[in-house]
């Protein structure tokens, strides 16, 4: 008897051959509350084929005696509580390699929209509320510019690529210093945090979510930054405290920020949306059709690769 697999989009049937060949999918029922479905459907489902916008907690998995795997449609797994199916003995994985590029590309994409006040003046043209001349409309360029890579993983090394081509000057601050030939590799050089806000033009947020991470970027820390700065968030809504990004953008003490996470999404603090320093993304970083498509079978391969045992993207190898 094939394991029964639940997958939580409906827009995924047919899409996933590896599974239908091997697995007996099941899927929400269109249109039911997406909690509900799973309470419904997982009891005797084996693994999930889950996504970072929901949520995956004790309930869930206190209600599949029968599950092993959570694959999750996504590299960010804060949506899940990796620490009690840990306990349960439930693997948990992630998609760590088809998201690089996308949201290095974003970020950068943000970065220049919010330098150079792309978005404001398409809508002021749109709006016909535009003024034309020589010294309207001015914005900020990136060549000979500071850029302060917070988190410097694989997405963070990305964005630094790019910042290497346009010309800027990068340092970073990490976990831990990364090695001398990386370093060399990306010409940055690595600052403590305090150093790095205040000597930055642009910050870029490149860390995962967690118990450390959480506010990182909070009052003390917008007070802490080059007057004038950028703040670029394609990390994780939550390490920003919107109150103090608000604040900080209203008194001018930042430039602009260019926002694809919120830290109460999918809601977005009411004042960022009237704000036109602030470039704002429904959380684009990998919404593009070949990276969503490249994510599906990469999260397929988790499933298949794990019940074959075979090496897949786990986060808590300790279950293995």
């Amino acid at each position: 008897m094939k394991p029964k697999i639940l997958i939580l989009y409906r827009n995924m049937q047919g899409c996933l051959p590896e599974l239908e060949a091997r697995f007996n999918l099941v899927f929400p029922e269109e249109g039911k509350p997406i909690r509900e479905e799973i309470l419904r459907l997982i009891p005797d489902c084996e693994g999930l084929f889950s996504a970072f916008n929901v949520p995956i907690d004790k309930e869930i998995m206190n209600a599949a005696p029968k599950l092993k795997i959570i694959a999750n449609y996504a590299v960010g797994y804060d949506n899940i509580d990796v620490a009690f199916a840990t306990e349960r003995g439930i693997a948990v994985a992630n998609t760590p390699d088809p998201v690089v590029e996308p949201t290095a590309e974003l970020a950068f994409g943000l970065m220049i929209a919010a330098a150079r006040r792309i978005a404001e003046c398409d809508r002021r043209l749109r709006e016909d509320n535009i003024r034309w001349g020589l010294f309207e409309n001015l914005g900020t360029v990136l060549i000979g510019k500071t850029l302060g890579i917070i988190g410097m993983g694989r997405i963070g090394q990305a964005v630094a690529r790019r910042a290497n081509a346009s010309c800027m000057k990068v340092v970073y601050h990490n976990r831990t210093r990364l090695a001398a030939d990386i370093e060399q590799k990306y010409n940055a050089q690595y600052l403590s945090f305090d150093e790095l806000l205040a000597t930055s033009d642009y910050v870029s947020l490149n860390m995962p979510l967690n118990a450390e991470t959480h506010h990182l970027m909070d009052k003390a820390a917008f007070e802490k930054m080059k007057q004038g700065a950028i703040l670029i968030n394609t990390a994780r809504g939550a390490v920003v405290d919107e109150a103090a990004l608000t604040e900080s953008l209203r008194k001018g003490k930042l430039r602009a920020a260019g926002l694809d996470v919120y830290e109460f999404e999918p809601k977005i603090t009411p004042e960022l949306l009237t704000m036109d320093n602030v470039v704002l993304a429904p959380h684009n970083g990998t919404a593009a059709t070949e990276v969503r498509e490249e994510m599906m079978r990469y999260t397929a391969g988790n499933i298949v690769r794990f019940f074959d045992k075979q090496h897949f993207a786990c986060v808590n190898p300790k279950v293995l």
